[in-house]
């Protein structure tokens, strides 16, 4: 049980990530490809969605 609240907290990180990824204006192959990413490697997918995933629309200065 040592790891299951870090287990938790990884899955409600990666499930906010996929809500984010399909809720955005990319096209429909990005949210694929950015689904895919983060189902198969979580903890790696949701670190590389934050740094580089795609945006909602706000706009960058």
């Amino acid at each position: 049980m040592e790891y299951g609240l870090f287990g938790l907290l990884i899955l409600i990180a990666d499930l906010y990530a996929i809500y984010q990824v399909l809720t955005s204006g990319t096209s429909t192959a990005a949210k694929v490809v950015w689904t895919l990413a983060i189902l198969i490697l979580p903890i790696l997918g949701f670190i590389v969605w934050l740094i580089a995933g795609p945006r909602g629309s706000a706009v960058r200065a």
